[in-house]
């Protein structure tokens, strides 16, 4: 889990393309609560699949919550991305 919290930290803040499996998406990171909560939505362009997901930051680790999917699909998505 150790690289997922490393890989969504460092994801930059706004809207922009990025690569999964071979499909591009839209991705957007905003943070709220004083930069406790980081929230991701990504929309693929050639299909209707998304991800999208909450991030809570505690003192020791990341708690992930998904909305409306398995938590794997999410750290796989973060994990895999390309930004381009």
């Amino acid at each position: 889990m150790k690289e997922f919290d490393k890989k969504i930290k460092e994801l930059p803040l706004g809207s922009y393309y990025v690569y999964y499996k071979d499909k591009k998406y839209l991705l957007n990171k905003s943070v709220s609560s004083n930069g406790r909560v980081i929230k991701i939505f990504a929309k693929c362009l050639s299909n209707s699949d998304i991800v999208s997901a909450n991030y809570f930051l505690t003192i020791k680790s990341g708690l992930l919550k998904p909305c409306e999917m398995e938590k794997a699909k999410v750290i796989d998505f973060i994990k895999a991305l390309k930004i381009g």
